[in-house]
């Protein structure tokens, strides 16, 4: 008789990448922060509750993580990830686009299955979230 071991399924394979960059962004938060001498600065995303959708994208540039996040390092810029929202950004490609509308970080989310004419809010199929007004 041959003896089987149970195989497990990783719901997230360690190789998966919870935030990647454009070359645009990675452009952009390099000029935004090429005068900071604080080697630790980074840039934190974020999901919040709220938005006409259930969800919103938060972004900031941070002195340092938190002990509660998970550091990732995407082209040479360190990203610094809650541990709430990582399901929620699994996957999501951040980009910088400069239009004659105006110019800004937007966040590509696989995960999202709506999102408000906004831009900044978006529901998923598994969490909903609690839908609000958008306030701009």
């Amino acid at each position: 008789m041959i003896d089987q071991q149970p195989t497990t399924i990783d719901p997230q394979p360690p190789n998966t990448t919870v935030v990647s960059l454009t070359d645009a962004a990675v452009s952009k938060l390099t000029e935004l922060t090429k005068e900071e001498t604080n080697p630790a600065i980074g840039l934190r995303v974020y999901v919040y509750s709220g938005g006409c959708s259930g969800f919103r994208y938060g972004m900031m540039l941070e002195d340092a993580p938190t002990p509660e996040d998970r550091v990732l390092d995407v082209s040479g810029i360190k990203v610094y990830v809650d541990g709430q929202s990582v399901d929620l950004l699994n996957g999501s490609q951040i980009d910088y686009v400069d239009t004659l509308m105006g110019a800004g970080f937007t966040v590509n989310n696989p995960n999202a299955v709506a999102a408000c004419g906004c831009g900044s809010s978006f529901r998923t199929a598994d969490d909903g979230g609690a839908p609000k007004g958008c306030s701009h």
